[in-house]
């Protein structure tokens, strides 16, 4: 009888197979890592070499001196920096409304569906479209404008305009409070109900579960999804320019107008370094914004 010491093994064959596996796995990502260097890593050189030479090709640290210090500059840095953080805070704060309303209906309800796709589709509809839309519901003679007008309110004789900060603002709240919804659903679903259940039967009120369970549980979630509106909000460029023709000091449209010479002639590379700022910035809240998810999903290990 052949014992079980005697039979054939694979073994030996398998330390040779996993460097081919290896290798196709490398092959499988060769496209991806090659749209990232043309689409990704050429911009990326681009302008930080631009921003750390002058016009005649030699080093210089000009360029983001003026881009850190330059009123013009500042001032964009500012608006940029508040519209981007007020429009997050909002979007997070209704968004997160939003979704836990539409979690308590049925799993399988209308209400669910038309919801989830409806923030899918108006979470990316940013752009000239947009302003359009706006500007068509909002504007001097706009649908909306007309309609508060005939019931006895006049938006812009109370001081409202379409192409203002507080218009702007507005519009971007318009597409952050969809992405919130899409960005905090798996949260709000990983609370379990065992833990309501569980705060329930030791006599705690539904705002103590909230604010004793619920809120630090979902903390690095919600701020993590906040950062990613922050960031939303900077990088949006379209938007901005086709609302107000480029009057409102922005990041991005400072960007544009110094590489165009709208304002000043020669200015091609501080605005580069505008964009290696903008990089930093963005750079900053995607770390925060991976460390921030890195703990949100130690409870949904658990």
């Amino acid at each position: 009888m052949t014992s079980l010491l005697d039979t054939p093994t694979a073994a030996p064959d398998a330390p040779a197979a996993r460097p081919e596996r290896r290798w196709r796995a490398a092959l499988g990502l060769l496209p991806f890592a090659l749209y990232f260097l043309v689409f990704l890593g050429g911009p990326l050189y681009f302008v930080i070499s631009g921003a750390f030479t002058d016009a005649d090709g030699r080093p210089t640290l000009g360029n983001l001196v003026a881009s850190l210090t330059s009123p013009q500059y500042l001032a964009a840095f500012r608006q940029s920096l508040l519209l981007s953080a007020v429009t997050a805070v909002i979007g997070a704060v209704f968004g997160t409304f939003l979704a836990q309303a539409v979690l308590t209906a049925r799993p399988r309800s209308p209400l669910r569906r038309v919801v989830s796709t409806a923030s899918g589709v108006l979470a990316y509809f940013g752009g000239v479209p947009l302003a359009f839309a706006f500007i068509a519901a909002l504007g001097q003679t706009g649908l909306a404008t007309a309609w508060l007008r005939s019931a006895g309110f006049d938006l812009y004789g109370s001081g409202f305009r379409i192409d203002s900060l507080t218009g702007l603002a507005l519009t971007y709240v318009y597409f952050q409070i969809p992405l919130m919804v899409i960005l905090i659903t798996p949260a709000l679903e990983g609370l379990l109900p065992q833990w309501r259940e569980a705060a329930e039967n030791l006599g705690a009120s539904a705002w103590s579960y909230w604010r004793l369970v619920a809120l630090p549980v979902l903390a690095p979630a919600f701020a993590g999804a906040t950062l990613v509106l922050f960031g939303n909000a900077f990088a949006a460029y379209a938007t901005a320019l086709a609302l107000t023709s480029g009057s409102i000091p922005l990041v991005p449209t400072a960007i544009a107008s110094a590489l165009s010479g709208n304002v000043l002639v020669g200015q091609a590379n501080v605005g580069l370094a505008l964009g290696l700022d903008m990089v930093v910035v963005i750079g900053i809240v995607m770390v925060a914004y991976l460390w921030l998810q890195r703990r949100a999903a130690r409870w949904s290990r658990r």
